[in-house]
Order: structure tokens, then sequence, then C-alpha cells
């Protein structure tokens, strides 16, 4: 009985150590100092790639933009939050958020979020749309699970925002918040080894049971 119970230990934590952990990388925009670079982002327009802002609170926009909160704030393309862009055509901004997968099965891997953009946005997982939102005032939802569109290794989410055009008071921004993720470790080849050990001791004690009956 001792023995069945070391080898079905064994092969339990075999299994345990491969157990889904949460996608490192996915971080909400915002997380910082308020006024600060967001450092986890990267903004390209007109062909130029920049660091996008921190918003402030309660400094225009935000009302009517939703509040910022602990969980994630606005960023913006400029430190001045206010300032007027597209007087003449709609701008386009993309914001983007790396990630690698390196270590982990890409074809379990997980993520769901919601994000809000001024005026509007579409969310792509390595080229593939996988969400939107329309207005600045609520959220939208993105997701992708079962491995659809994740690759083995570097990871890219890009947040397309249109700034739809207007002479005046026409400020833009984008705001992400991650629900949840995760994805399936791969196993070392000691957890084969310890797995293979387990099943092993099963078998035979089980062998030896049945020619002692």
């Amino acid at each position: 009985m001792k023995r069945t119970f070391v080898a079905a230990v064994l092969a339990v934590s075999a299994f345990a150590s491969a157990h889904a952990a949460s996608i490192t990388g996915l971080v909400n925009t915002g997380v910082g100092a308020n006024g600060a670079a967001d450092s986890n982002y990267s903004l390209t327009h007109n062909g130029a790639v920049s660091t996008p802002i921190i918003t402030l609170n309660n400094v225009w926009p935000i009302t009517p933009w939703l509040a910022n909160t602990s969980d994630s704030k606005w960023i913006t393309p400029t430190a001045n939050q206010a300032q007027s862009f597209d007087p003449s055509s709609n701008g386009s901004y993309t914001y983007s958020l790396s990630f690698n997968l390196s270590g982990y099965d890409a074809s379990t891997a997980a993520l769901t979020g919601r994000v809000s953009a001024d005026n509007n946005a579409v969310v792509l997982l390595n080229g593939t749309q996988i969400g939107s939102v329309s207005d600045f005032k609520t959220w939208g939802s993105f997701g992708a699970s079962n491995g659809a569109g994740f690759l083995a290794g570097n990871n890219t989410l890009e947040f397309v925002v249109t700034n739809l055009k207007q002479s005046t008071g026409n400020p833009t921004g984008l705001r992400v918040e991650f629900l949840s993720s995760n994805v399936t470790p791969v196993p070392e080849p000691e957890t084969y080894a310890m797995l293979l050990a387990g099943l092993g001791m099963v078998g035979l004690i089980a062998r030896r049971r049945k020619q002692a009956a």
C-alpha cells in the first residue's frame, strides 16, 4: 500500500508541475505614476514611435472619459492630455504591448480583457482581430482562447485607435484592463522522468499483486 501511495504521488507531482499559469507581460494601461511615461506600451503614429503618457486624474477629458482607477488609467500621445489632434482627417494611433510565451505551450494560451478608446479601437493579437470598442464612455471586450492566434515565443497585442477628425477639442487616448489569462508550461525533462517513474512503479506493483493473488 505504501509503495502504491508513493508511486501515485510521483505521477501526480509530475502533472502538478505543469499546471496553467498567468501570462507574464499582460499589463493594464497606466500602471505607474500619473503624468509619467507608460513604458509597458509603445505608440506608433504617422510612422513615429514614442512612449505614451499616463493621464492625470480629474483633468479633462477624464469625464467624459471613463474615470481612472487604481486598476488602470488612460494613456495619451503627449503629456498634455487635453491636446487636440486630427483637425482635418481621421488619425490612427497604434498602442503595442509585447509578451513572450517561450517555455509555455502556446496552444493552451487564453486571455480576456476590456478596452475603451477615443474615438474607437480594434484589438489585434499578432495581426488577428480579437475585439473592439466604439466609445470612450463604455468598455468593449476582447479575448482569445484555446491557443487561437498565439505564437510560441514573442507575441504582440495591438490596440489600433481611430481618432475621428474634428477642428477643435479633439483629444485621443486608450484604456486597457486584462481580466484573466492562463497558459500551461512545457514540462521540463525531469518532469517526464518523474511521471514515467511513477507510472512504472504503479504498473510493477499491480503486476506483483496479480501474481500473488
